[in-house]
């Protein structure tokens, strides 16, 4: 999560492959839209906790669900999207821009909202220091990612599926961070009052390549720098489903969902 410098690591996400990823999905996010509004809705659900009135948002990623759910508690938005057919799907105003090098002039909001829209990005406490300069004194950051534990079954079963199958492994499921780690990059960021906690959400398929269609519809498709572009091989995900699935055949996943809660200092 932290950007490549002179004699560095080397990035680890591939953005000009986040980019095609989101504007293949723009077309097919509807598929999904429910299950993003319910996620957001989580999120949102923060704002009830405090007295503060908000009236200028910056909808960070929120693929069309989070616009409209800032709109019904009467805060206006923008939204700002990597991918210029994504952010189409919101009501105006909208900006293109990379997460990592934001447009937004200081003090420009009194609240940002990043739902499941930062777990992409190379240099992560850069964006949450440019973030927290968007923000006005006393604005709120509200932010939710995968946490570590996200998808780390069905991670290990294609793992050993694919040892077996190839003889070794490629990277499929992207690194997620630990909640200390979170915690730990509001504070290095320097938002005051800085709080991680997880919400865990399960799911369970019956055939699991409707994971699979679901998240390339949320455009969440493997953008590792270091990913295997060949074709995998033959019978990798019928093997790793078929590890990772349980006594009644159906496969459950698990998102460790990291919500994050700041404030600009002032």
């Amino acid at each position: 999560m932290t950007g490549a410098g002179p004699g560095g690591p080397a990035a680890p996400f591939d953005r000009a492959a986040v980019r095609r990823h989101r504007d293949r999905a723009a077309a097919r996010v509807d598929q999904v839209a429910d299950l993003l509004g319910e996620l957001a809705e989580r999120l949102l659900d923060r704002l009830d906790d405090t007295t503060q009135r908000f009236t200028a948002a910056l909808d960070l990623g929120g693929r069309g669900v989070v616009a409209p759910l800032l709109a019904a508690r009467g805060i206006g938005c923008v939204s700002c999207d990597l991918s210029a057919p994504m952010v189409a799907r919101n009501p105006r105003p909208v900006v293109v821009a990379d997460e990592e090098f934001l447009p937004f002039a200081p003090g420009s909001f009194d609240l940002v909202v990043a739902s499941l829209s930062l777990h992409w990005i190379n240099d992560l406490p850069g964006t949450l220091i440019q973030l927290r300069h968007a923000l006005r004194p006393g604005g709120l950051l509200l932010a939710s990612l995968p946490a570590l534990g996200t998808l780390g079954g069905l991670r290990m079963a294609l793992t050993r599926a694919e040892v077996a199958v190839s003889g070794g492994a490629a990277p499929r499921v992207a690194p997620f961070p630990d909640l200390s780690d979170c915690a730990a990059l509001l504070q290095r960021a320097g938002y005051a009052l800085p709080v991680a906690d997880v919400e865990d959400v399960g799911f369970s398929y019956a055939n699991p390549m409707t994971l699979v269609a679901e998240l390339r519809a949320a455009g969440e498709t493997n953008a590792l720098a270091e990913r295997d572009r060949r074709i995998p091989p033959r019978g990798l995900f019928a093997a790793g489903f078929a590890d990772a699935a349980g006594a009644d055949g159906r496969v459950s996943v698990r998102l460790r969902l990291a919500v994050l809660t700041g404030w600009a200092p002032g």
